[in-house]
């Protein structure tokens, strides 16, 4: 046994938000009319793409209207993998934000073979930096720089970190190509987590975009409080069968790459039933469109303009709506031990329509569900 885990209508709906039977708050839920509004306190995205230079200013304003704070991932070309990088990235967010925003990005760490214990000391007094990010080699975009051997030559760091309880957020992927891509994930589990727990129990993990019902096993079977998960819109609604409807859909390719219906509805039995070791990470990841529709396409869903309006349908499927503050906004900041957002959005019963696309100066984006009605709008009033 490892250690750390056990491989074992007008209406107020009371919504427990904490372990703590002594903790509850009231998510609102009104109808006018035919029209229903939902009021949650502004939700974090604790797993964003945001990119640089034109596409940074195409995508960062709809991530900062939806969300109060977002982890944001350091994937550049170069990597950021230093306290001073990560400072000078998050200016130039910042700089791109629209006037008055008051979008707080949080900053990672990329994780080399190289980065040392006096790197993590430097991002903990930083107050900027809140997490490390492991991408095995070869595993995803821009992951070339990632780590080829996290016991050979991480430990050091990892060790670090556990001191610091600043969370680990993995790509739990492994990237030997005799391993199939659908079990890249369960393997990854079984030969790296697992194990990297063992020897560090302390270390705080975020297993990010979970897949696989083998990921919701292994994290309910660890303690509370130290592995948590991100959860996607699109492994909430979307399997692999979407790859291929109608043709080659390349704009439902991302990695980890959407898996079979079985593991999709594990997913979302895992997050609708309430528990706290779940919270929202979009992986919002966008692409230039000619680099979606080619040959050799990019990795990534757009998906920062619709999440939120997707997230609310799978808990309104799920007859969940009452559980849904919770992983907006609540379960993200507790594990990272941050304060709450005190400020509220309302989300509107009140048909939309995605735009096809978003132009920018080096081309065009396309969102996720690009071109369809969504029935859940964000409310500027």
């Amino acid at each position: 046994m490892q250690a750390g885990c056990f491989v074992a209508t007008h209406a107020w709906i009371p919504l427990q938000t904490s372990s703590d039977e002594g903790s509850r708050r009231r998510l609102v839920v009104r109808s006018a009319g035919s029209r229903m509004e939902l009021s949650l306190t502004r939700p974090d995205d604790w797993h964003l793409h945001l990119r640089e230079g034109d596409l940074l200013h195409a995508v960062v304003s709809h991530s900062a209207r939806h969300f109060g704070r977002a982890i944001v991932m350091p994937n550049l070309k170069p990597p950021i993998t230093t306290t001073a990088a990560a400072v000078a990235y998050r200016q130039s967010i910042l700089k791109a934000l629209p006037p008055d925003s008051g979008f707080d990005p949080l900053m990672t760490l990329y994780l080399t073979d190289n980065t040392s214990p006096e790197e993590i000391k430097l991002a903990r007094k930083s107050g900027v930096v809140f997490a490390v990010k492991l991408y095995p080699a070869g595993a995803t975009t821009n992951s070339q720089d990632g780590v080829t051997d996290i016991f050979g030559k991480c430990l050091p760091v990892l060790e670090e970190m556990a001191k610091h309880n600043m969370p680990l957020l993995v790509h739990g992927e492994v990237t030997d190509p005799n391993i199939d891509i659908f079990d890249r994930e369960r393997v990854f589990i079984e030969t790296i987590l697992s194990p990297l727990l063992i020897k560090l129990p302390h270390l705080k993990v975020v297993m990010e975009h979970i897949t696989t019902m083998d990921a919701v096993k292994f994290i309910e079977s660890c303690n509370e409080g130290s592995v948590a998960a991100t959860v996607t819109p699109q492994h909430l609604l979307l399997n692999r069968n979407s790859l291929f409807q109608g043709g080659l859909q390349p704009h439902n390719y991302c990695l980890p790459v959407l898996k079979r219906e079985i593991h999709r509805q594990a997913i979302v039995s895992a997050v609708t039933r309430g528990s706290n070791r779940y919270f929202l990470g979009t992986d919002s990841a966008p692409h230039e469109r000619q680099k979606k529709e080619c040959p050799c396409g990019c990795a990534g869903i757009y998906n920062a303009p619709v999440a939120l309006s997707l997230y609310a349908k799978v808990f309104e499927q799920a007859g969940a709506l009452d559980k849904l503050e919770a992983f907006t906004s609540f379960n993200g900041p507790d594990f990272y031990g941050l304060p709450r957002n005190t400020s509220k959005i309302k989300l509107r019963k009140s048909p939309w329509k995605v735009p096809d696309s978003y132009s920018y100066t080096s081309g065009e984006i396309v969102p996720m569900f690009a071109g369809e009605t969504l029935e859940w709008f964000l409310s500027d009033n």
